[in-house]
């Protein structure tokens, strides 16, 4: 290859001498170039000639390489070369304005690429080819042990909630015999309650000995562990709020069950001889006790002493008034306020020797032990720990066929209940519709009305469960007419008779100024449903202070009538 010639067909000026042991990049001048005439600029032209021994170079940290102009091809076409500007020149460096490398197959000089090659020698150009990689450092045994402890914290708050479903699914699963888990009842979904034709929900609780569902009492499982030794049935509507307590009594003569005695404590037990049959006994007992009290029962929960125990101990103890003596074990006086612990709570629960009703006592205090109970509950900021213990008990002790969504529903209409209204419903007091007697030497509670004859019980809890107090609650209403006009206060008894209020007494006022209008005055707190009824009609009664003088107060409600438009009704 010829050394004179050029690339691009441009012919290089060589000096005799080079002032620099470096070869130059410089861009070579055309030959029609001339350099302006600068002092600063002259004989530049012939500055880069190659020396035939250069000097030793310094070290040098720029990643450029040199092109070697040696079997050179030029290319097919040439590119028309600007005029340059000038150029400063350095005695030791002159920057390339473009760097080339030589390509051994093409045999053409082609364009270097700085960035894949760093300089060995060049640190600076390493830190630059390895961007984003930093070096890691050995982690300090201080790190380590922090990281660690940081783990294993992760692993037990982990661990925890994994038992906590687990053991609140199990819970779940025991109370509602699987219907659900953790997950639904935490989510906030609701299902209406199931309800009867007259809108009301009806609940059979009942329980069973022992203070387990196998009946251990401690010292053993007796045979009657699986007899029902208390049913109830809460009946409640859950527009109004109204609840009602009636008691069964557990000697309460049955239809043929198992056995030759035939009462109503053993249907269960019939039905679930080998423990293993929950709800076919809970329904055989349902369908009972709806016959009897000819009454429609939507759900049902069992439970047993251990559940009551557990949860009045949690709860620090209740507060029970006791209507009537008793003497036994422990000893109350009638009207007395106790406090008790659970076992305590528990003896009063199934004590009938050293009462005046035997059974009958025992049931009422079954429901006042409810009713202390809900008051406790109410009263009490119970912490997390106690309602951790309380689904505990529950979830050991409590069977239900009520749903996850439905037992939030219930707990929701809770708050809403006037549980200070709720209804004791007896089946001795005011009217005596069972009795005691004994059939082929064995004891039984029979209806008064005679055995099998359930017609006077029937027709009393339907009035006892309805929705309406009238049906239920005591009351008298005397009707006063304040005028002259005669027959107003007959027209109003009729108007309050079809309008479904009882025992409408009428009379003519006393001499007297009297408010014009229709007023109502309350002599009695023993009716508040109806009282409620009778102020949406006439206005907010006046107490019995208020009374004029001259007027009977042997009545519940007095109503004086003094209407300025006579003609009227109201």
């Amino acid at each position: 290859m010829d050394n004179n010639k050029s690339i691009d067909g441009l012919k290089p000026r060589r000096s005799a001498k080079a002032t620099s042991s470096r070869t130059s990049s410089k861009v070579p001048m055309p030959k029609s170039a001339k350099s302006p005439k600068s002092p600063s600029h002259t004989n530049t032209a012939n500055h880069h000639t190659k020396t035939t021994k250069p000097k030793k170079a310094p070290k040098t940290t720029s990643t450029t390489k040199t092109a070697k102009p040696t079997k050179s091809t030029p290319p097919t076409t040439t590119q028309p070369t600007a005029k340059p500007s000038s150029i400063d020149i350095n005695e030791d460096f002159l920057s390339p304005s473009q760097i080339f490398d030589f390509d051994d197959a093409s045999g053409e000089l082609k364009a270097a690429d700085i960035t894949s090659s760093p300089d060995p020698q060049d640190p600076s150009s390493s830190k630059k080819h390895k961007k984003g990689k930093k070096q890691k450092k050995p982690m300090s045994k201080k790190r380590k042990i922090i990281l660690w402890i940081i783990s294993i914290f992760i692993l037990l708050i982990v661990g925890g909630v994994v038992w906590f479903i687990l053991w609140g699914n199990s819970i779940i699963a025991k109370i509602t015999d699987g219907q659900g888990n953790l997950f639904d009842l935490i989510t906030e979904t609701y299902a209406p309650l199931k309800t009867d034709a007259n809108g009301r929900t009806n609940i059979l609780a009942f329980g069973t000995s022992g203070y387990n569902m196998d009946g251990d009492e401690g010292d053993g499982t007796h045979d009657g562990a699986q007899l029902t030794d208390s049913i109830m049935v809460i009946s409640l509507d859950q527009e109004t709020g109204d609840t009602a307590m009636l008691s069964v009594p557990r000697d309460l003569k049955a239809s043929p069950t198992c056995t030759a005695t035939g009462k109503i404590n053993e249907v269960y037990w019939c039905n679930n001889m080998e423990g293993n049959a929950e709800q076919a006994g809970a329904e055989a007992l349902i369908a009972e006790v709806s016959d009897i009290l000819d009454i429609e029962i939507q759900y049902y929960a069992h439970v047993n002493w251990g559940s009551l125990v557990q949860i009045v101990d949690t709860l620090g103890g209740i507060t029970v008034t006791v209507d009537e003596d008793i003497d036994d074990y422990y000893r109350y006086e009638a009207g007395g306020t106790y406090t008790m612990g659970g076992e305590e709570a528990l003896w009063l629960a199934r004590i009938r020797h050293g009462t005046a009703h035997g059974d009958f006592t025992r049931t009422a205090s079954q429901q006042k032990i409810l009713i202390a109970i809900k008051n406790r509950i109410f009263e009490k900021s119970l912490s997390i720990t106690d309602l951790l213990s309380l689904a505990s008990t529950l979830g050991d002790n409590l069977r239900t066929n009520f749903s996850i969504d439905e037992m939030k529903t219930l707990a929701h209409l809770s708050s809403s209940f006037d549980f200070d209204t709720m209804r004791q419903v007896s089946l001795i007091d005011p009217v005596m519709l069972v009795t005691t007697g004994t059939i082929n030497g064995i004891s039984y509670v029979l209806p008064a009305a005679g055995a099998n004859n359930y017609l006077a019980i029937q027709n009393y809890v339907a009035k006892m469960f309805s929705s309406d107090p009238r049906s239920y609650e005591n009351y008298t209403i005397l009707v006063l007419n304040a005028t002259d006009t005669p027959g107003l206060a007959s027209s109003e008894q009729i108007i309050l008779k079809d309008s479904g209020y009882d025992n409408i007494y009428i009379d003519d006022a006393p001499e007297g100024t009297y408010t014009e209008g229709y007023t109502l005055y309350n002599l009695t707190d023993a009716a508040p449903g109806t009282r409620k009824l009778l102020e949406e009609k006439y206005g907010a009664a006046l107490p019995l202070e208020s009374l004029p003088a001259n007027i009977s107060t042997d009545y519940d409600f007095i109503l004086i009538v003094n209407p300025a438009d006579t003609d009227s009704n109201n």
